[in-house]
């Protein structure tokens, strides 16, 4: 059996792929309704929370997108310590909106004081934070930021994009007083490319019910209605709606809990390998990702050689993402992956190393 250990695309079930081969419906029928509903419902069990949860055909970036035009009418706080947060900041700006970008070091976490003085300072409407950078292998302290900022401004929203964590570690929204959490079906949850999730607290909504210009096909408020009535406005990703219909079932089965300490001791098990193996992790300790490990190549492995002798093997992994390209290699450890898999990696991965000398 061939495993990919990089961020996504990831490998997906074969039970989870041919669910996406059950039949057509129109997507208007009672059938397809009653099913799209039931899958929504069950999905906040994922974001730990009483709310609704929009599925939209697009990958997370879209919904990057809609959480910046359906709650900012002016301005936003980007927080940038990686390369999609980055990119949320970029996404806001070509919106239009005047978002200010509060950048850290890219292996440090985005410290919580600061963003709260920032806000102090700034009156910002809404907080963007990337919880689990998959760039850079790092875990940022979502929970303490969402209290730091809602000590000095309780009106700002939190909007927290997930993508490549949720489901693979704990995020409890309402818990935490998250205003948006959104992730993408294609990493922890072991789903084909192509579906967003996106959970929204009530008070987000009434935001959002007061922003104009928030355009169409993103525009949450009209998805909330259709929510309610039938499914979304546009035409849904069928497909993928059955596969996560039989995914949840899976999930469920293993347990929330179960599944988060899986992704957690593969992550412990990939992290003392590269140390004891003399490769520096890119994110300080008690901020590293459960999902990813992002290794510094001080090695100078080439990664794509690397690759091509893992390939012979049925395995991959990823080079550096964007600026850390080469400069690091990731090894994602999300969804269907389980220990054995990471000790099969990790044994081929001592044979390059002894190869290559």
């Amino acid at each position: 059996m061939s495993r990919m250990f990089v961020p996504g695309p990831v490998d997906v079930a074969d039970e989870v792929l041919q669910a996406q081969a059950a039949p057509m419906l129109p997507h208007r029928s009672k059938e397809f309704e009653t099913l799209f509903q039931r899958v929504s419902e069950r999905s906040k069990a994922l974001f730990y929370t009483q709310y609704r949860v929009f599925l939209t055909a697009s990958s997370g970036t879209g919904l990057q997108e809609a959480a910046v035009r359906n709650f900012v009418e002016r301005r936003v706080l980007c927080c940038v310590n990686g390369a999609f947060a980055e990119r949320w900041y970029e996404v806001a700006f070509s919106n239009g909106k005047q978002a200010e970008k509060l950048a850290f070091e890219w292996d440090q976490p985005v410290d919580p004081q600061r963003v709260a003085e920032t806000v102090r300072r700034g009156q910002f409407e809404a907080v963007t934070v990337v919880h689990n950078e998959t760039s850079t292998g790092l875990q940022n302290p979502v929970r303490e930021i969402a209290e730091a900022v809602r000590a000095v401004a309780p009106e700002t929203l939190i909007l927290v994009d997930a993508v490549s964590s949720l489901g693979g570690a704990k995020i409890e929204m309402d818990a935490w007083g998250l205003d948006m959490v959104l992730t993408a079906s294609q990493k922890c949850l072991a789903l084909p490319p192509g579906l967003g999730l996106g959970a929204v607290s009530d008070r987000a909504m009434k935001k959002a019910e007061r922003v104009e210009n928030r355009g169409w096909y993103f525009d949450l408020v009209r998805m909330d209605r259709h929510r309610l009535k039938d499914s979304t406005p546009a035409t849904p990703a069928m497909s993928l709606i059955y596969a996560l219909d039989k995914q949840l079932d899976r999930i469920f089965a293993e347990g929330l809990e179960n599944r988060f300490a899986r992704h957690s001791a593969m992550a412990r098990r990939v992290q003392e390998w590269a140390e004891g193996r003399g490769f520096a992790l890119f994110a300080p300790e008690g901020f590293r990702s459960q999902t990813v490990t992002t290794v510094r190549n001080e090695r100078g492995w080439e990664v794509s050689a690397v690759n091509k002798f893992l390939l012979e093997r049925g395995m991959r992994i990823a080079n550096g993402y964007g600026a850390l390209k080469n400069v690091t290699l990731r090894i994602a450890h999300m969804g269907e992956i389980q220990m054995e898999d990471i000790e099969h990696l990790l044994e081929a991965l001592d044979e390059f190393s002894r190869r290559a000398g």
